[in-house]
């Protein structure tokens, strides 16, 4: 499936109007598979890709069922979540209902179906330090509790599947506020940037080799025997820390950004040093963070 013709193939698609899912849908496509995206009556349609169908989920576990029977997907890739870094108060109800409830459901209506491969997307916050499970966060401590979810419903039916704990991604048409786009900003408004004092190690991997993960993993879900549902990591062939990455960005792109280096703390439980847990069979990176970052200043 990484290499080969994938026409005739169905696949369901949460997340589909996302960075990573957006670029997933579009791969698919143009190897021929055949794209159904889950979404909600608050979806923007506009955004989901071109050539992908819209299948409407109405928040039921009875409607998502209904949805998983009619598109009887070969594979599912279940990208859907939100993100947040430092929750409030405000933020644990839609943290639990969209990363935990919405994974439920699917997993329910997936195993009820028998459609058996599935590629979800774990976070490497998932580790604060070097520990098999410590989330920094409590958005890494909703995607814990889907791993512990999927481990039960793997034993419990014929539904196999293969989670990849994600670091940073970046790549074009990222409307995320993300890295890249405050260098950006603040290259183009010249205000002082605060920052950290900046010696963390970062982990970005370019969405392109994020997606042929992905794919990787659909093509590898169900094939161990032994383990119904497999983790590992993606991850850059090198990490930079923080100020080597700006000093890149700022020498790819030509930009200058005027960076105070420890002008705000390390955020509360900062990771310094990411996660390596098992690499992915059969992947790895192929575009180092220097072409990424000159690609996306020949991109504008």
């Amino acid at each position: 499936m990484a290499n080969g013709d994938l026409t005739g193939t169905t696949a369901l698609v949460t997340g589909a109007t996302g960075f990573i899912g957006s670029h997933l849908a579009s791969r698919l496509i143009e190897a021929g598979a055949t794209v159904v995206a889950l979404v909600r009556p608050t979806t923007d349609t506009r955004l989901v890709p071109a050539g992908v169908r819209p299948a409407l989920h109405d928040g039921t576990t009875a409607g998502l069922a209904a949805v998983v029977r009619d598109v009887r997907p070969d594979v599912t890739f279940h990208l859907a979540a939100r993100f947040v870094a430092q929750h409030g108060p405000d933020d644990v109800s839609g943290l639990v209902l969209d990363n935990v409830l919405l994974s439920a459901q699917l997993f329910e209506a997936l195993a009820a179906t028998n459609c058996r491969r599935l590629v979800t997307a774990g976070t490497g916050w998932q580790h604060q330090v070097a520990a098999p499970s410590r989330p920094v966060n409590l958005y890494a401590a909703t995607k814990q509790a889907v791993q512990d979810l999927l481990t039960f419903f793997t034993d419990a039916s014929s539904l196999r599947a293969v989670t990849l704990e994600l670091f940073d991604t970046y790549g074009p048409n990222d409307r995320r506020q993300k890295l890249f786009t405050i260098l950006r900003r603040a290259s183009e408004t010249g205000q002082p940037l605060q920052m950290s004092p900046g010696e963390q190690l970062i982990d970005l991997v370019h969405v392109d080799d994020v997606v042929t993960a992905l794919v990787v993993a659909a093509q590898r879900a169900g094939c161990n025997p032994t383990e119904p549902s497999e983790v590992f990591t993606v991850s850059a062939a090198k990490r930079y820390t923080l100020r080597e990455v700006v000093e890149l960005y700022s020498s790819m792109t030509g930009r200058h950004i005027d960076v105070v280096w420890g002008g705000r703390p390390y955020r509360d439980r900062e990771v310094m040093v990411p996660w390596m847990g098992a690499p992915l069979p059969g992947w790895h990176p192929s575009i180092s963070l220097p072409e990424g970052l000159r690609s996306l200043a020949a991109d504008g």
